[in-house]
């Protein structure tokens, strides 16, 4: 493994970071009292990742078990009890944790604690995941649904193994 070719040639540096403070309010809100806040989209970082702080409330939620063909996602819980579906089985993480799904992986994520929890979600490459987020939410609050979106989402549901 080797290091990328160079994408700034410069030689003096830029100006050029971004800053989301302590606070921010979410870019989402979800009727069941989650939310999502976007710190990196692949638009801001030219498609290298996508970074999402995931909080959800204290009702159960999150997605039944899927694979995305063109993503790999990855979770860092930050607070709670986060269950997140390997595969296999369904597996208990907790702050610190880090779970890695690459392309293909069979994954779910969900809490069932009962208390608020907190994760960051990782996407690599950086695809437009806000208008997925945005659709969900949207459906949430009509009830409308639509298999298309999915595919276009590299969303595709799997029962349970």
């Amino acid at each position: 493994m080797t290091y990328p070719e160079p994408r700034y040639l410069g030689d003096t540096g830029e100006i050029n970071a971004t800053y989301l403070p302590h606070g921010a309010p979410p870019d989402i809100t979800y009727q069941n009292g989650g939310s999502c806040t976007y710190l990196a989209t692949g638009a801001s970082t030219d498609g290298k990742f996508g970074l999402y702080r995931w909080d959800m409330g204290a009702k159960p939620s999150g997605p039944a078990p899927h694979f995305h063909r063109s993503l790999t996602e990855s979770f860092f819980i930050l607070t709670g009890t986060v269950r997140i579906y390997n595969g296999e089985q369904w597996i208990t993480t907790v702050p610190g944790d880090f779970v890695h799904v690459p392309e293909g992986g069979v994954h779910g994520f969900r809490n069932e604690s009962g208390e608020p929890a907190s994760l960051l979600l990782i996407f690599s490459p950086g695809a437009p995941r806000e208008g997925y987020f945005e659709g969900i939410a949207e459906w949430a609050a009509s009830g409308r649904t639509d298999q298309e979106f999915f595919v276009r989402h590299d969303t595709f549901w799997v029962d349970e193994r």
